[in-house]
């Protein structure tokens, strides 16, 4: 991993975490870009992770910076 690459990336190394299946649909350009980024989080964190993989995180980091969804749990402050 480079220092350059790991700043450009949002979405850090990948936790464990407890899993349930849920079927998506997504745009074709969605899907080549989730797989372009799940090629460039391989590449700098050295371990190999498919685009579907990423997902649950994204949106999970997606959720804890979304003010208004917060608020609406009546945990902005975090």
């Amino acid at each position: 991993m480079t220092e350059s690459t790991s700043k450009l990336l949002r979405l850090g190394p990948l936790p464990k975490t407890e899993t349930v299946k849920m079927t998506i649909i997504l745009s074709v350009v969605l899907k080549t870009e989730l797989e372009r980024y799940a090629a460039l989080h391989a590449q700098t964190y050295g371990e190999p992770i498919d685009a579907a993989t990423l997902i649950p995180h994204m949106l999970e980091a997606f959720m804890a910076r979304d003010r208004g969804f917060r608020k609406s749990r009546g945990s902005d402050s975090q």
